[in-house]
């Protein structure tokens, strides 16, 4: 959550510069790693989506095929190999997935149909870092049908399907991911993303920052034909912040998770109905009567909140913010210190976006069979390297389930390594992302399309119109209709009959 940061209004000429630092890298990344080698790397050079502790290629399921995709020759039915996912043999069902999310995500639709006669992203060239899933299928599929050519990586090492990255590759994208990467894995998928020949991106589409982080570490020099960053998380806008800060960002970025379409439906409504789904697939568990700390209360917390709510946990809140504190009380929970009531609780919940918020302190503290995980993106909010000494056991309950085990008996859950739990242990709603992905794709539209000069080197919000139109595309669905101002309302008001409908400071 960024408290203190600056926001750029669309056209607007205020702006901020920081500093940001990132982890040098240790190993050069141009020799490839013999198959003993690869977990040996030294840690990665951003935390954001990888740990150096992970144990991901060991623990797939036990049915796949352990051979490393990276390992394999594989073609798809029109003989191109340029992918590496898991089985391409997949492919058939990973379809089937992706025409059952297209319709539940009408507006990326409404943008294909649109665009049959102009192709407003022609001689566009995206590199995108996302999570493969079906509902961003849909969205790469549309981006391919507005003119754009696409190559493509995981973001998260665990929230991939398969099928739908062998769908995609059966298509004739360039997708290279597969669920369970190692580290060394998740950073060579990037760099064959961005490091091929006779092919450069010249817009990034990037969810955590991973993407544009390695192309500023590795090939700086591309940056000379990118148009702009389109980011989605707030892991990824705070380090755009920072690059801005420091007068190292060389080219315009749009910051979609701070535009009201995200912010308002993906973080609440999206996380408000998965993170029940999350815990109910890895653990079993009944949630009546539990009690519950949710860290955090931004969007994403509020939905986390309202939904275990619903179920009659008991639910407290941490949090930082004062204004976010007061609206967790005024709805009725309580706001207390994580220490006060780490040993009594049965769940813990991360979604804060920051580091260290259940440190080893914590782990030690809490109960027996307490459950812990993450909502935020990323994996840097549970100290889980922490548990990774000689006297805890690591047990593999199922897949993205262990329990860790103290020298007394005393055991923990924990669900994804830290990681992103909805995204890893089961699904998110298609509607609420396609919300999200139609922002994401009117926000490359338009800093691809913008005449030179208007968008400069620093950090965006979309225009409140765009905002309004992805809303007023998903309206159908309900079979809505929106009341018109009239002329004499329109000029009491001082709004356009069209819209925007509110000035850029408002907050929803």
């Amino acid at each position: 959550m960024l408290s203190n940061k600056k926001k750029y209004i669309v056209n607007g000429n205020s702006g901020i510069k920081a500093q940001i630092q990132f982890a040098d890298q240790k190993q050069e990344f141009n020799k490839r790693p013999t198959k003993i080698g690869r977990r040996s790397l030294s840690r990665s050079i951003s935390q954001s989506s990888t740990d150096s502790y992970s144990s991901a290629a060991s623990y797939t399921d036990s049915s796949d095929d352990e051979t490393s995709p990276r390992d394999k020759q594989q073609k798809n039915s029109k003989g191109n190999s340029d992918f590496c996912v898991k089985n391409i043999k997949q492919a058939e069902f990973g379809r089937r997935e992706i025409e059952i999310a297209e319709q539940e995500m009408p507006a990326l639709m409404a943008l294909r149909k649109r665009a049959q006669g102009e192709k407003p992203l022609a001689g566009a060239k995206i590199v995108g870092c996302t999570h493969i899933t079906a509902q961003t299928a849909v969205l790469m599929e549309t981006l391919g049908a507005l003119g754009a050519q696409c190559r493509w990586a995981a973001c998260n090492i665990y929230s991939t399907l398969n099928e739908v990255a062998a769908a995609l590759a059966e298509s004739g994208f360039p997708v290279f991911a597969w669920k369970g990467e190692s580290e060394d894995d998740f950073w060579w998928c990037i760099d064959r993303c961005v490091n091929v020949e006779g092919w450069q991106p010249n817009m990034i589409l990037d969810d955590g920052g991973d993407l544009t982080h390695w192309i500023y570490k590795k090939y700086p020099n591309m940056f000379k034909k990118i148009k702009g960053i389109v980011e989605e998380s707030v892991t990824g806008v705070h380090r755009l912040y920072q690059l801005s800060k420091a007068g190292k960002l060389c080219v315009p970025a749009m910051n979609v998770n701070d535009s009201v379409t995200k912010q308002k439906f993906d973080n609440l409504y999206c996380c408000r109905e998965s993170i029940l789904d999350g815990l109910k697939r890895t653990t079993d568990m009944m949630f009546g009567g539990k009690q519950v700390v949710v860290c955090g209360y931004g969007e994403v917390g509020k939905g986390c909140c309202a939904a275990l709510k619903a179920m009659g946990s008991i639910v407290y809140v941490t949090e930082i913010d004062p204004i976010c504190a007061l609206q967790a009380c005024m709805d009725g929970f309580r706001l207390v210190k994580l220490n006060e009531v780490i040993r009594q609780v049965d769940i813990v919940i991360t979604c804060t976006g920051n580091k260290n918020v259940v440190t080893r302190e914590h782990l030690d503290r809490m109960k027996n069979s307490c459950i812990v995980c993450n909502m935020g993106h990323s994996n840097t909010e549970i100290d889980v390297a922490s548990l990774r000494t000689p006297e805890l056991t690591w047990e593999r309950v199922r897949s993205q389930v262990d329990h860790v085990i103290w020298p007394d008996g005393k055991r923990i859950v924990l669900l994804a390594e830290g990681r992103l739990l909805n995204l890893s242990c089961s699904t998110v709603p298609t509607f609420v992302l396609s919300i999200t992905a139609t922002t994401q794709a009117l926000a490359l539209i338009e800093l691809y399309n913008a005449p030179e000069g208007r968008y400069k080197q620093d950090v965006y919000l979309l225009p409140k119109k765009m905002d309004e139109y992805v809303a007023s595309l998903h309206l159908p669905t309900f079979d809505a209709h929106l009341t018109e101002l009239t002329d004499e309302q329109a000029k009491y008001l001082g709004l356009n009959k069209n819209g925007p409908f509110k000035p850029n400071y408002y907050r929803y």
